[in-house]
């Protein structure tokens, strides 16, 4: 027996809706674990451990690439519903296009991933300048190591700076 049309874009809907949710409750699970390992990162950093930052090395590799997967099954997903005549913009405008019944759950968890991705972002960024000011602080080391700690002209003719301040010599 054939179903009707309008119960296959349902049941379609519905093999849709419950593909979106395991990929968002798949996303939900990367996005904690990323978020513990960045945070033990940036505590790796800030105590300068070499060999804890590279025993997480497999882990974060581990997980770029679940979000790798997870980011291709999106766009699977998307493709999927760009060919059932659905929103294909975001996983946000799919949920949102679903039916009522189907949309209360998947909203809440795109809302939560979202959320995870802000923080995530942030706790990215921080490691990542905490790694920039320690590359500056290594490169004003390299430089004291390489001039002997004294002041390298800006200008002239290669004459030594004479530093002086008015505050600790006696001529000023």
């Amino acid at each position: 027996m054939i179903a009707p049309p309008v119960k296959e874009g349902k049941s379609m809907e519905a093999s849709l809706e419950s593909e979106v949710a395991k990929l968002l409750t798949d996303l939900s699970v990367v996005q904690d674990e990323l978020l513990e390992m960045l945070t033990e990162k940036g505590r790796l950093l800030a105590a300068v451990d070499l060999a804890g930052l590279n025993a997480i090395a497999p882990q974060e590799q581990a997980l770029i690439n679940s979000l790798q997967d997870c980011l291709q099954r999106r766009q699977d997903l998307l493709d999927r519903a760009s060919r059932q005549g659905l929103p294909s913009v975001s996983i946000r405008a799919l949920a949102q296009a679903l039916p009522q019944a189907q949309r209360g759950p998947l909203h809440e968890q795109v809302k939560l991933a979202g959320s995870r991705a802000r923080l995530l972002k942030h706790h990215s960024l921080t490691n990542w300048v905490v790694i920039q000011r320690t590359l500056i602080h290594l490169s004003q080391m390299l430089e004291i190591i390489a001039t002997g700690g004294r002041l390298q002209p800006t200008y002239g003719e290669g004459k030594p700076v004479h530093a002086s301040g008015a505050l600790v010599d006696r001529e000023a």
